[in-house]
């Protein structure tokens, strides 16, 4: 009898030690409770309490979390109504108030990003809301975070994951972004034919100009030519009169020959003129080389 009530008691001490042996895994903290009262935390690895007297409250979980925003109705500044969700990423760094400060921390955590989340959106307008999503995260993460530090809580991010107007106004901005792009397209095209319009322009104002001052150097040199030849007539030189009815009888017959009406030119009998002024035009040639 003696030794089963001795077997008996070294049982009882055995299971009295293996409750106070507390094994933490990484990456969790174990609050310890002294009849229901908080007394100190277990951090990760191999800890031992006084049975019956302390035990274990709550494991906490110290690693970084995630929670999903389910999408929910926000009514914008405009008056659109938008579909939102998101993701919020958080972290306990305190133990004992994550236990002790906040019943059901995830719940309070969501809602309380919800709530702020539909504050924020409610305050802008449409376009706003949809091009800056970025502003929105950072917006409702400073509210948040300040408000769940006496939680033992870091929010870390608040992520946009998706915001989606109703599908009239979606189809409305579909028409109004259809509508830009042909306008774009159209002053595109009408730039396109001004500056072609402009290039053309300056084109054949060039072609003109150049023509003029051709016609212009032209009617210089025959004038050049005129005066010279009125200046040997007078001095009693007749090989200049031969030269200039010379020119002028060969210019008559190239514009007949370039004529599109006449293709039959009849030569005079007598082409003996025509002969002598040729040579009168090489010796007012040679002469006017020799001076």
């Amino acid at each position: 009898m003696f030794s089963s009530f001795a077997i008996a008691v070294l049982v009882f001490i055995a299971a009295l030690i293996f409750m106070g042996v507390k094994m933490v895994p990484q990456g969790f903290a174990y609050t310890v409770e002294r009849f229901g009262k908080y007394v100190y935390t277990l951090q990760p690895g191999l800890g031992l309490l006084v049975p019956v007297i302390y035990q274990v409250g709550r494991k906490v979980n110290m690693m970084e979390q995630v929670l999903d925003i389910l999408p929910q109705q926000v009514i914008t500044a405009d008056n659109a109504n938008v579909s939102i969700d998101g993701v919020v990423f958080y972290q306990v760094f305190d133990p004992a108030k994550a236990s002790y400060e906040v019943a059901h921390l995830q719940n309070a955590i969501l809602n309380l990003t919800m709530t702020n989340l539909r504050s924020v959106c409610g305050s802008m307008e449409l376009d706003h809301l949809l091009s800056k999503r970025d502003e929105i995260g950072a917006r409702v993460l400073t509210i948040v975070d300040e408000a769940t530090n006496a939680w033992g809580v870091k929010v870390l991010r608040v992520e946009i994951k998706d915001i989606e107007p109703p599908a009239e106004l979606v189809r409305a901005m579909n028409l109004q972004m259809t509508a830009e792009r042909q306008k774009r397209a159209q002053i595109t095209e009408a730039q396109g034919k001004k500056e072609a319009q402009i290039l053309e322009a300056e084109g054949a104002k060039t072609a003109a100009f150049l023509r003029s001052e051709a016609r212009e150097r032209e009617a210089l040199a025959e004038a050049k030519a005129t005066k010279m030849v009125s200046d040997a007539v007078a001095q009693g030189d007749v090989q200049a009169l031969n030269y200039f009815v010379a020119q002028k009888y060969v210019e008559a017959l190239g514009k007949f020959a370039d004529s599109d009406q006449q293709k039959t030119i009849f030569m005079p009998m007598d082409t003996s003129g025509l002969m002598g002024s040729i040579g009168s035009i090489n010796e007012l040639w040679k002469a006017m080389k020799d001076k």
